[in-house]
């Protein structure tokens, strides 16, 4: 045995360098933006380039919040991603427990008909839905980013996966001793499913927080875009000051970075768990 893991000692060291290299790879377009977010905009352009500022300043981040309402959008997009992904958490978790655990006629065709619709793009259905949402009055609306949002079935599919590997004793045994279907859902099997639940809200919170299509066809007045698109007015800007805009990538991003480093734990154990079937 001690000799099998001297051999493999070379090995894990030539593959912890492979994923230290690609790590720093993918680290580096991120070190790039915020670097190039501190420079003059003619700088961003200097061939060589500098790899590190030599000048750095915030000046580009302060003309961000002083010439647009930079706050507003960051508001509003953090307010979107969470109210809808909560939303889908409540509502993916009581429909995942559902198809899982209770009995009800019809239940394996409604699940499949249920999971068909994520072979269909929301670019197809953006006109209908345009048009349902224009008829209930929620176009230029924080409201008509949240709900179109809420109606997925990915949620269900992922915590579908989880609830199924609960031994159903458990929620028999709960119920013998006198607890009802919403104590046991909430108390018994919720706090089991934790992990799953922590990786279903970075998923839903980054596909919402990206959701640039449906984000700019519903809000219409400046003071309703989200910072993604808001950010992508910036981009359209005649004025070649590339620094500036990369001030305004760096925004953007920050958010997701902050989302993911606090719920990674959730994320990584709700992957591993989810991928395990007993």
């Amino acid at each position: 045995m001690i000799k099998n893991l001297k051999k493999k000692e070379p090995i894990d060291i030539i593959a912890n360098i492979i994923i230290v290299f690609f790590a720093i790879l993918n680290l580096f377009p991120l070190y790039w933006l915020f670097t190039s977010s501190l420079k003059n905009s003619s700088d961003v352009l200097k061939m060589p380039p500098d790899w590190i500022p030599k000048n750095p300043t915030f000046a580009n981040y302060i003309d961000v919040f002083k010439s647009q309402p930079a706050l507003r959008w960051t508001f509003n997009s953090i307010f979107v991603s969470l109210a809808a992904t909560i939303l889908v958490i409540i509502v993916s978790s009581l429909a995942a427990y559902a198809f899982s655990k209770l009995k009800f006629k019809g239940k394996n065709v409604i699940y499949i008909l249920f999971i068909s619709s994520l072979m269909v793009p929301k670019e197809v259905m953006i006109v209908p839905l345009f048009r349902i949402t224009q008829s209930l009055g929620l176009v230029n609306t924080l409201s008509g980013m949240i709900w179109p949002n809420v109606a997925t079935a990915f949620g269900v599919f992922m915590l579908k996966g989880f609830f199924d590997n609960i031994p159903d004793s458990l929620r028999e045994a709960a119920i013998i001793d006198g607890a009802n279907e919403l104590q046991v859902f909430y108390k018994i099997m919720m706090p089991i499913v934790k992990p799953g639940v922590g990786a279903l809200f970075i998923l839903n919170f980054v596909q919402v927080w990206n959701d640039y299509l449906w984000q700019l066809v519903v809000g219409i007045d400046k003071d309703v875009k989200t910072l993604m698109v808001g950010i992508s007015t910036l981009m359209q800007d005649l004025n070649p000051n590339f620094a500036y805009k990369m001030a305004g990538a760096t925004v953007a991003a920050i958010p997701m970075l902050v989302i993911f480093i606090f719920f990674q734990r959730y994320f990584t154990r709700g992957i591993s768990i989810g991928g395990v079937k007993e």
